[in-house]
């Protein structure tokens, strides 16, 4: 393989090797591809290709680590994907010995079931480390999200390179750094540009808070004698690693413990990723003051998909978490606030490395401080109820709302590509084809 091939525009027609692909297999030989997610908003992205490529082919074989979402797409996980989920550099070094003996797991899965692709899903520290070991082997390797070399040490684009075909971005400022070392790489877009659903967005707010609450008795409990008597509806996302929830959510409730002194009418809502992500959260706010806890309501839901953005989407505002769901919240046009914070160690080296100004995904998009980011230090209650209050304000509430939509649009009009349509296309530019794919 050469890396000669940058960033690539999909062509009107398909050659005749690709439909051949496209084709369900007659013979006794399937593709086998291995997918590795390391949390939870890998596993929608793993899931979203995974969508896709089954749709392709009938035939697919998939090995390796995600959560519910890839394993209803046919994945059967060697291991939960928790196990990989550690966040910041003092905590990765703590998890070293762990993280090696699953590398070593995954590596003799893969050996034994005579895999043809790798795809990691984020987690790069991880997954390179896997794709370094596989690519020489003759695997085609994928990494899908990029690490943020665009932002900091972009030195390591040489061991990308040495560990990867074909890198999928999912935002356009990720796209010149590959350009600059000749390595290929495609921006297809967050799949939340194409999974969110319209309706959460078009419906009126009462109307989404109603079918809300309608559909889960949590929720009718919590709001049977306060539906009337709520000033605004705020929604709450610590993170979805232990490390962000316990790290996060004190800071947080520390904030709204001031801000309904402010406004007793103030309603929070806090949906978890999980039952097992609702207990930690509710054992954090079962410390809390009687009037703290009479204000919040936590909830899982597995019998609506994406309940979370469901509850983004029937609040006023988000207070969150820097992540994935920033990206949620802006394409569902809720504005928000950011809260952020780090192992102080981890901080002050990404401070010293970090090139960008922002942490928020709807700042870096829009190259401007559009969402107000409370990160360290400054993420403490006093703060984070300021600029709560401040945001609830119609004057700066209108104006984030107009930046993000605009962010929104050019980030639809900039994301144009599909996942497996790009791996494929850049599987057959590539020396490596495996002779039974043909």
């Amino acid at each position: 393989m050469t890396d000669s091939a940058t960033s690539h525009p999909h062509t009107d027609s398909i050659s005749q090797t690709e439909t051949d692909f496209n084709k369900p297999k007659t013979t006794a030989t399937s593709l086998v591809i291995a997918i590795v997610a390391g949390e939870v908003s890998g596993d929608s992205l793993g899931a979203d290709f995974m969508q896709q490529m089954n749709n392709l082919r009938d035939d697919i074989v998939w090995v390796g680590v995600g959560g519910t979402k890839m394993q209803t797409q046919g994945l059967q996980s060697i291991f939960p994907l928790e196990r990989l989920a550690v966040m910041g550099l003092v905590e990765v070094m703590a998890q070293l010995p762990y993280l090696l003996k699953a590398r070593r797991e995954l590596l003799s899965a893969f050996k034994t079931a005579n895999i043809d692709w790798f795809i990691g899903i984020d987690a790069p520290d991880f997954n390179l480390r896997v794709a370094k070991k596989l690519k020489p082997q003759g695997v085609f390797c994928v990494q899908y999200v990029s690490p943020s070399i665009w932002a900091w040490r972009e030195s390591r684009i040489h061991n990308i390179k040495a560990a990867t075909h074909l890198v999928l971005c999912l935002f356009p400022f990720e796209l010149p750094v590959y350009e600059r070392h000749n390595h290929p790489a495609i921006c297809v877009g967050h799949p939340l540009l194409r999974t969110i659903d319209q309706a959460l967005i078009d419906t009126p707010i009462n109307q989404r808070r109603s079918e809300l609450v309608w559909h889960n008795d949590g929720l009718q409990q919590f709001f049977i004698e306060r539906f009337d008597d709520v000033s605004q509806l705020i929604c709450v996302m610590p993170g979805s690693r232990r490390g962000e929830i316990t790290a996060i959510l004190p800071l947080m409730l520390d904030g709204i413990q001031k801000l309904i002194l402010l406004d007793p009418k103030l309603c929070f809502i806090i949906p978890t990723v999980d039952q097992n992500h609702q207990y930690i959260v509710q054992e954090v706010i079962d410390q809390c003051s009687e009037q703290l806890r009479a204000a919040i309501v936590v909830v899982y839901d597995d019998t609506q998909p994406e309940f979370s953005q469901h509850a983004m989407a029937a609040s006023d505002i988000v207070m969150l978490a820097s992540g994935t769901a920033t990206l949620e919240a802006m394409l569902l046009e809720r504005p928000m606030v950011v809260v952020y914070q780090l192992n102080q160690i981890t901080y002050q080296i990404a401070k010293r490395l970090v090139k960008v100004p922002y942490v928020a995904l709807p700042n870096i998009l829009a190259n401007a401080p559009i969402v107000p980011e409370l990160i360290q230090e400054q993420a403490s209650g006093d703060n984070i109820c300021r600029t709560v209050m401040r945001l609830l304000q119609s004057r700066a509430y209108a104006e984030q709302l107009k930046d993000l939509l605009a962010t929104k649009h050019t980030l639809q009009q900039q994301s144009n590509h599909e996942p497996a349509n790009s791996v494929i296309e850049q599987y057959f530019m590539s020396d490596s084809n495996a002779p039974n794919l043909t």
